[in-house]
C-alpha cells in the first residue's frame, strides 16, 4: 500500500508538472485533490454512523476519535477563514460537519446503549486455597 502511495504521489506531481504552467494553475490541480481526498478522509466514518443508528448502540464509534474528527476540522476552518482558502475551507468545513454529526449522535446513543456483551466473557481468575502445614493446595468451590 505504501508504494502505491508513493506512486500515486509521483504521478500527481509529475502532472502538475508538466500539464499545468503557471503557479496558480498548479494550485487549482492539487487544491481540487486536496478537496477530494480530504472529503473521503471525513466522510470514512458514515458507515459506522449508519450501524449506530440501525443498532442505537456507540460501540463501534470511538468517542475520542469522533471529538479529534471535529476538533481537526474546526482548527483548519478557522485558519482557512483567516487565510481565505477555499480549497482548505471547504474539504475541512465538511469536516468539522461531519465531526459534529458524530459527536450528536454520540450523545443521543450513549445512554441506550447496551452494556458490552464482552463484560459476560472475562474470566475470573482461579480461586486456590494456599496451603499450610496441612497438604497441598486445593480449589476453592
Amino acid at each position: 500500500m505504501a508504494c502505491l502511495e508513493i506512486l500515486f504521489l509521483g504521478v500527481v506531481a509529475a502532472c502538475t508538472l508538466t500539464l499545468r504552467k503557471t503557479h496558480a494553475q498548479r494550485s487549482d490541480l492539487v487544491g481540487i485533490l486536496c478537496v477530494i481526498f480530504g472529503v473521503l478522509m471525513y466522510a470514512s466514518p458514515l458507515t459506522i454512523m449508519r450501524k449506530v443508528i440501525k443498532t442505537k448502540s456507540v460501540k463501534y464509534m470511538p468517542f475520542y476519535l469522533s471529538l479529534a474528527n471535529f476538533l481537526n476540522g474546526v482548527i483548519w476552518v478557522t485558519y482557512a477563514l483567516i487565510r481565505f482558502d477555499l480549497y482548505i475551507l471547504i474539504g475541512n468545513g465538511l469536516g468539522a460537519l461531519s465531526g459534529a454529526i458524530q459527536l450528536i449522535l454520540y450523545a443521543c446513543y450513549f445512554k441506550s446503549a447496551p452494556k458490552d456483551d464482552d463484560e459476560n466473557d472475562v474470566v475470573k481468575p482461579s480461586e486456590l486455597q494456599l496451603s499450610g502445614s496441612n497438604g497441598p493446595a486445593r480449589p476453592t468451590v
